[in-house]
């Protein structure tokens, strides 16, 4: 083995990592393959993750990662000066300032994830000022990296970590692209019988949602193949639409409320997973199903769904695809 150049220092593999990436649901999920590569290169490395309390589930999913440290700012924020507000975050500031990192990588590029990262005790890493989301951010790390602001987010945050950590950053087209989340098939006495598809119509903007008329078009064509619809929905709103849709289908049920492992069991029994841009649907291509993105008042090129089995991202800003090119791309997926 040929031994190391002269002027370079050789430096033990990490022991420990903190990642933080609190928030929102996909930004969470695009930060999975960080755990992967982690895991990857460093087998005994024990990965800790900072989350917003409501996906904290989310990185539970990922064998790698040893502890979820949950946070509530949103919560916070909206109580921010009631009394146990303030004694939740004092805990949380002292229970996190006693934790040592080789490594805190924070891949979110904000003040308030910057923030956070200072409060534990190790070498504090992100993006640099032309590259974060928030510049100010930088000036919280120890290390700051100028990552291309044109890749897919999954990708900056894998070059990040391999910036951070001194790998090679993946290539474009990685195979070794792995979200490392498994779930198992639901079993629920509601679900119908398989194969089923799982039918994502809510989102958090208006502008984001698809015709009413294009899901029953497209629960239409479904149903004709043999395959039922199953539309579940986070808030109650999200869950009435989700009646309304289903009881205008054929073969199509609306799911009673579920928890994100349950979603995620339930996505991980679909034949195929077809959702506009929302979380849930960057979630089932962390799974590995067949899954078709609708775009319609956001653009799909930085932040589409991404994995290496089947993802198609279909339309764009202020111009979503109709229900038969939805269906002509299902079908195609379904065989």
């Amino acid at each position: 083995m040929p031994s190391p150049a002269p002027n370079r220092i050789v430096l033990p593999p990490p022991q420990t990592t903190l990642l933080v990436k609190t928030s929102s649901l996909g930004d969470v999920i695009h930060n999975l393959p960080v755990a992967s590569d982690l895991h990857r290169h460093f087998p005994h490395i024990a990965i800790d993750w900072v989350v917003e309390e409501s996906f904290a589930d989310i990185a539970r999913l990922h064998p790698a990662v040893r502890n979820v440290i949950p946070v509530a700012l949103r919560r916070w924020r909206k109580q921010l000066f009631k009394a146990d507000t303030r004694l939740q975050w004092r805990a949380f500031r002292q229970a996190l300032g006693r934790r040592h990192y080789d490594v805190i990588l924070d891949t979110q590029g904000l003040v308030k994830s910057a923030l956070i990262g200072w409060i534990a005790r190790g070498n504090r890493c992100g993006y640099a000022a032309e590259a974060a989301r928030e510049p100010l951010a930088a000036r919280f790390y120890n290390r700051s990296f100028a990552i291309p602001r044109n890749l897919h987010a999954v990708a900056r945050n894998r070059w990040l970590a391999a910036a951070a950590f001194d790998y090679p950053p993946p290539d474009a087209a990685d195979p070794l692209l792995d979200y490392g989340i498994r779930a198992r098939p639901l079993l629920a006495q509601w679900l119908p019988p398989k194969p089923y598809a799982v039918l994502l119509s809510a989102t958090s903007r208006d502008d984001k949602l698809w015709a009413d008329t294009n899901w029953l078009a497209l629960a239409a064509d479904l149903h004709a193949h043999g395959i039922a619809a199953v539309l579940p929905g986070g808030s109650a709103a999200e869950r009435e639409r989700a009646a309304r849709l289903a009881a205008a289908m054929s073969n199509a049920v609306a799911a009673p409320p579920l928890d994100i492992p349950t979603v995620a069991a339930l996505i991980a029994g679909a034949a195929i997973v077809i959702g506009v841009d929302t979380g849930l649907t960057h979630l089932a291509a962390a799974l590995g199903r067949p899954v078709i993105a609708i775009f319609a008042g956001s653009e799909p090129g930085l932040t589409g769904v991404l994995a290496a089995t089947p993802a198609i991202n279909l339309g764009g800003r202020g111009a979503p695809p109709g229900a038969a090119e939805v269906w002509s791309a299902a079908r195609q997926m379904l065989g």
